[in-house]
C-alpha cells in the first residue's frame, strides 16, 4: 500500500457550530492503526427481552413452529419460525440451552431480570446483588474509549428493586441508570462537550438543524484531502448519521406522550397508537451501532423492555403483531391460541435483534466488519413466565475473538438429591431417598468465558470459577 503524505489521528472530529462529532475510521488513518495494531478492540453488548419466551411442548406438534429454541442440536439444528429471521447468521452465532443463575431458579421470574447480568442473590426476601458481567468489562476496556460503557433501555432510569429498567450494576450491586431518550443519547455521546447540549445546539436545534448541517463545511474541507475510498467511507457514515438522526426526531414526538388509561387488572399499556416500535428498536441499534463505530465505548447493555407489564414495552404486541393484549398478559394466557400470539411477537423481537447483527456485519473499521471483534449476547432470564431456568440465549459475532459458531448445544449436568419426600404422594419418609435429577450449568460460566475472550484475565464470576465447555473454537 502506498504511504500516504498525510494521515489522521484516530480521534479526529468533525466540527461545527456548537458541535464536534466524532469520526469512524479511515484509511488515512492507517498509520496511526498500524501503530496500534496490538489494540485491536474486543467489545461486548448484552441484550434482554422480557417475561420469558414462547416455548411449546416438545411433543406439541401443532406448535412446534413457535418453539423459541431450533430443532435439532449441534450443528444440524433448524431454525423454528421464532429465529428464522438469524439464518443468514447461523455460521456466525450460537445457541444455548440450559443454562441459568443457580441462586435465581427458585425466583418468581420477573426477579430474575434483575440478576440476568449479575448472579446476585434475591431469595429470601433479601437483595444482595453484585457487579453485572458487563461493568466487569468496562472496568477493563474503559482504558481504550471516551465511555465505559453505554447503559440502554426503552424505559431508562432504573426502575425498582425486583422490577429495574437496566441491566447493569456497579461494584456495590447498585443499579446504574439507564438512558432511552434518543436526542440525548445521541448528543451525548456523538458531539464532545460537556455531556450537555451547548446552547449553540440548543439553538440550531429550534432552526431544526441537524448535526450533519452543522458539521458540513469540516466533512466537505476533509474529503478534499481523502482518497476516493475513504470520500466515500465518509459520505456513508454522514448519510448514517442524518439518518440516525431523522429517525431521533420522529421519536421525540411520542416519548413524552404520557399512556392512555388503562386497566391494572389486565395490564393493557399503549402509550400512543401511533407509535413504531420497530423504528424506535431499530433507531436504538442504529445509535448502538454508531457507538461501536467511532469506538465510543466497546461495552454496552439494553433492555427492550421490563418486566412484568411495565413500561412502554407491553404495549407493542397490538402495534406490531396485532394482538390486543399486553406482553405480560400474553405469556400468563393459557387458551388454545396462546402459542400463536406469543410466538409472532417473539419473532418480532428476533427480527429486531437480525437487524442490529446485519447492522454490525455490514459496518467495518480497520480490523473488518465489527461483528467480528463484538460478542452480541441476546437473551432473557426465563423461558415460560415464571421459570428462571434454560435461558433463552443467542450469543452472535465474535469470530476474531475466538468464540466457536454455527451450533445449538443445550447444557445440562447429573445432580444427585436427596429427599425425606416420597415423590408421589408427598409424604414424610423414615430415610432419605437418592436421586438422579438433570440440571442447568451456571450461565456465569459462559459470562466468564466471554471475559475471557475480551482478554480479561479474570478467575472467576458469579460463584463460576471455570469457563463454559464448548464456547470457543
Amino acid at each position: 500500500m502506498t504511504k500516504p503524505s498525510w494521515h489522521l489521528d484516530r480521534r479526529t472530529f468533525l466540527r461545527g457550530a456548537g458541535v464536534s462529532c466524532a469520526l469512524p475510521y479511515l484509511e488515512a488513518m492507517e498509520l496511526d492503526a498500524k501503530a496500534r495494531r496490538a489494540d485491536e478492540p474486543r467489545r461486548a453488548c448484552f441484550i434482554y427481552f422480557p417475561n420469558g419466551c414462547s416455548l411449546p411442548e416438545e411433543d406439541d406438534a401443532a406448535n412446534a413452529a413457535w418453539r423459541w429454541f431450533p430443532s435439532g442440536t449441534g450443528k444440524d439444528f433448524r431454525f423454528t419460525r421464532v429465529l428464522e429471521a438469524l439464518e443468514p447468521y447461523r455460521d456466525e452465532l450460537a445457541i444455548y440451552g440450559g443454562l441459568s443463575h443457580p441462586k435465581s431458579r427458585e425466583l418468581l421470574g420477573h426477579l430474575a431480570g434483575d440478576t440476568w447480568l449479575t448472579g446476585g442473590d434475591l431469595r429470601g426476601g433479601h437483595y444482595e446483588n453484585r457487579i453485572s458481567v458487563d461493568q466487569v468489562a468496562a472496568r477493563h476496556l474503559k482504558r481504550f474509549t471516551r465511555y465505559p460503557s453505554f447503559v440502554l433501555s426503552t424505559d431508562g432510569g432504573v426502575g425498582y428493586k425486583s422490577r429495574v429498567s437496566t441491566l447493569s450494576f456497579d461494584g456495590l450491586g447498585r443499579p446504574l441508570p439507564s438512558e432511552h431518550r434518543h436526542r440525548q443519547i445521541f448528543e451525548r455521546y456523538f458531539t464532545v462537550g460537556d455531556g450537555g447540549t451547548t446552547e449553540e445546539r440548543r439553538r440550531s436545534l429550534k432552526r431544526g438543524l441537524k448535526l450533519v448541517d452543522l458539521v458540513l463545511a469540516d466533512s466537505q474541507d476533509l474529503a478534499k484531502r481523502l482518497g476516493r475510498q475513504d470520500q466515500g467511507k465518509l459520505d456513508e457514515f454522514m448519510e448514517s448519521l442524518d439518518s440516525v438522526e431523522e429517525q431521533v426526531k420522529r421519536n421525540e414526538a411520542w416519548l413524552d406522550t404520557p399512556f392512555v388509561p388503562f386497566s391494572t387488572e389486565h395490564l393493557e399499556l399503549d402509550p400512543n397508537p401511533k407509535v413504531d416500535p420497530t423504528a424506535y428498536v431499530r433507531a436504538t441499534y442504529d445509535l448502538m451501532v454508531l457507538g461501536f463505530q467511532t469506538d465510543a465505548t466497546r461495552v454496552m447493555t439494553h433492555m427492550l423492555a421490563r418486566e412484568d407489564g411495565m413500561g412502554f414495552g407491553d404495549g407493542w404486541p397490538r402495534l406490531v403483531v396485532g394482538v390486543n393484549k399486553g406482553h405480560h398478559t400474553i405469556s400468563h394466557d393459557t387458551h388454545a391460541g396462546h402459542w400463536d400470539e406469543w410466538g409472532p411477537y417473539d419473532r418480532w423481537f428476533a427480527e429486531q435483534f437480525a437487524y442490529f447483527v446485519g447492522r454490525m456485519k455490514a459496518t467495518r473499521d480497520e480490523w473488518g466488519s465489527l461483528l467480528d471483534n463484538t460478542m452480541l449476547l441476546y437473551g432473557s432470564s426465563c423461558t415460560t413466565t415464571h421459570n428462571a431456568r434454560n435461558y433463552p440465549l443467542v450469543l452472535a459475532g465474535g469470530k476474531h475473538l475466538g468464540v466457536r459458531h454455527g451450533h445449538f448445544t443445550r447444557y445440562r449436568k447429573s445432580a444427585i438429591v436427596e429427599s425425606n419426600n416420597d415423590p408421589l404422594t408427598g409424604a414424610l419418609l423414615a430415610d432419605a431417598r437418592r436421586r438422579h435429577v438433570e440440571d442447568d450449568l451456571p450461565v456465569g460460566r459462559l459470562y466468564l468465558s466471554m471475559l475471557h475472550a475480551l482478554s480479561i484475565e479474570a478467575e472467576s464470576f458469579a460463584d463460576c470459577d471455570e469457563p463454559l465447555d464448548g464456547f470457543s473454537v
